[in-house]
């Protein structure tokens, strides 16, 4: 069986570990009221704030700018004011995946943890430290569902897989190319290349 989380690492390269912090997760956790899966906090600890490919972007609870928590709550916010009463049969997440309400950033709804800037947005569904329920948001209207952890569904967007629906791949041949986003005002991201992976 494939350890997803070493296999994106090592596409990823060399853990950066600038802002990994115990107590800001612990933080984190408390102000949410639920507690992330350990694959995606050591995702985000090794490399966040960053973005992936030019499209994914993560961001870390340890930080001002670029800050997880923040954005979880801000994200959830948004989508809680979506009028969600009058979307066709074919759009409509409750209906598509048997859900009994859809809530965002409550106990047992939605919480968003990565967007990319063609306007996906990954939730978990329902999570705990070894959730592995995921839904993403096409930017469209429409809706995926994957039955893995964070770690699985990063590798397979990385290699190029639909992770986001049908026909919604964006592979790059090549290393993976990262970009550590900047903290201050005035700073300039910082592009660098992970390793040669023989895609």
């Amino acid at each position: 069986m494939t350890d997803y989380l070493s296999a994106a690492m090592a596409m990823l390269g060399p853990a950066q570990n600038r802002y990994a912090d115990p107590a800001a997760w612990d933080l984190l956790h408390t102000e949410l009221g639920i507690r992330l899966p350990i694959d995606y906090q050591n995702i985000v600890d090794a490399y966040a704030p960053i973005q992936l490919n030019g499209h994914l972007s993560l961001h870390h609870p340890a930080t001002t700018r670029w800050n997880l928590g923040d954005w979880i709550q801000d994200t959830a916010r948004a989508w809680s004011e979506v009028s969600w009463d009058e979307l066709d049969p074919d759009e409509d997440p409750r209906l598509l995946f048997g859900l009994a309400e859809l809530s965002f950033g409550t106990r047992n709804g939605l919480w968003p943890i990565a967007a990319t800037d063609r306007g996906e947005t990954l939730f978990l569904l329902a999570p705990d430290e070894t959730s592995s329920g995921l839904l993403v948001e096409d930017g469209e209207g429409g809706w995926a569902q994957y039955d893995m952890g964070f770690a699985e569904w990063l590798y397979r967007y990385l290699i190029g897989e639909d992770m986001a629906g049908p026909d919604t791949a964006a592979f790059y041949p090549g290393p993976v190319q990262l970009r550590r986003l900047p903290m201050t005002a005035g700073e300039r991201t910082e592009p660098w290349s992970g390793p040669d992976r023989g895609m």
